[in-house]
């Protein structure tokens, strides 16, 4: 028989529950962090009363949880097998094991954090990271315990505290790059249609080399606040990074999006950034980059990626950059678009 292959870290990581939510390079920093770690049939993984401070994920084998009745005798209350994680809550509450693991077979366990790393180290590091992961624990708590605290719910005060970390830009309050991502994937999932519109300024190094670095965070938090109340839906409207927005628009066509993406380029060319720039007058030009799902790419990430090419296109080519497969006549030219420049409106 074939020697089974081992999982990498980043695959382990992402089945094991805690981890989905986590895009490719954000899974490489855990996996990092990360150690394999051996166990023979009956060896302790952790013992009653030692510091809980590492998570574990079942590569191989099995872990056996033993609790010690005060008045009777070792009780076996839970086993993990390949892919199922454990010992979370006591990692995230920094509490001491209230029970033991043992392995009941030879066993090989993915740990997190590795010897010598602490979780709350990569929770000041990698602090967006940290609170989805945070999230993702507490979700999984609320379902195993289905309501019994009051403070794991999905709309209590700390879970809200908890989104707003995870999916609000700490620079403008609108949504992030992390929340548009998670949005795509689950209207893809859900086979809705949306049309993702991507705008960066044509002139910003201009803004930042005649006013200075600060001016530009504040024409960014006035670029993101005013595309937000122009749109007029909260949900609909993302800093995706640096100086792109994007606006989200479910169920919309190419004629429909194709005008929204007019409306934004025109709503920048007239945003007053005088506050930003001490006063002084300052006109934003704005290029637009669209993309349709389902008739583009179907990978979230890839269709991300396309979109926020095209408004450096669409600067090129004048306006609006307009990713189309009735462009694509090969495989070579699947990044090819349509452009709209500005006497084409």
């Amino acid at each position: 028989m074939a020697k089974k292959l081992a999982f990498t870290k980043p695959v382990l990581l992402k089945q094991s529950g805690i981890f989905t939510s986590l895009l490719t390079h954000e899974l490489r920093i855990i996996a990092k962090n990360s150690e394999y770690r051996n166990y023979r049939d009956g060896e302790p993984v952790f013992l009653t009363g030692e510091s809980g401070n590492a998570l574990y994920i079942v590569e191989s084998g099995e872990v056996v949880i033993q609790k010690q009745d005060e008045y009777g005798p070792v009780i076996d209350f839970a086993r993990f097998i390949e892919g199922n994680c454990f010992g979370e809550l006591d990692m995230f509450t920094e509490t001491k094991r209230e029970a033991s693991a043992y392995a009941s077979r030879d066993t090989r366990l993915l740990v997190f954090p590795k010897a010598g790393t602490q979780f709350s180290d990569l929770l000041k590091e990698h602090p967006e990271i940290s609170a989805r992961i945070l999230h993702k624990i507490l979700v999984n708590i609320a379902v195993r315990i289905r309501g019994a605290n009051s403070l794991i719910k999905e709309n209590s005060p700390l879970m809200q505290e908890l989104k707003k970390q995870v999916y609000r830009d700490k620079l403008t309050g609108i949504n992030n790059h992390t929340y548009l991502m998670e949005r795509i994937r689950k209207l893809i999932g859900d086979r809705k249609g949306f049309a993702l519109i991507i705008v960066k300024p044509d002139n910003f190094k201009e803004l930042n080399d005649n006013f200075g670095h600060e001016a530009g965070d504040s024409a960014i938090k006035v670029m993101a606040r005013g595309l937000r109340d122009f749109i007029g839906d909260d949900s609909r409207t993302v800093r995706f990074k640096g100086n792109a927005m994007a606006v989200l628009c479910v169920g919309y066509n190419r004629e429909e999006a194709y005008k929204v993406a007019l409306e934004i380029r025109f709503f920048f060319n007239r945003l007053d950034v005088k506050d930003a720039t001490g006063g002084k007058e300052f006109t934003l030009t704005a290029s637009v980059g669209i993309s349709l799902y389902p008739e583009h790419e179907i990978e979230p990430e890839a269709l991300v990626f396309t979109t926020h090419e095209l408004p450096l296109l669409g600067r090129r080519r004048g306006g609006i950059s307009y990713y189309s497969p009735k462009t694509i006549r090969n495989a070579n030219e699947r990044n090819l678009c349509l452009s709209f420049p500005p006497g084409d409106d």
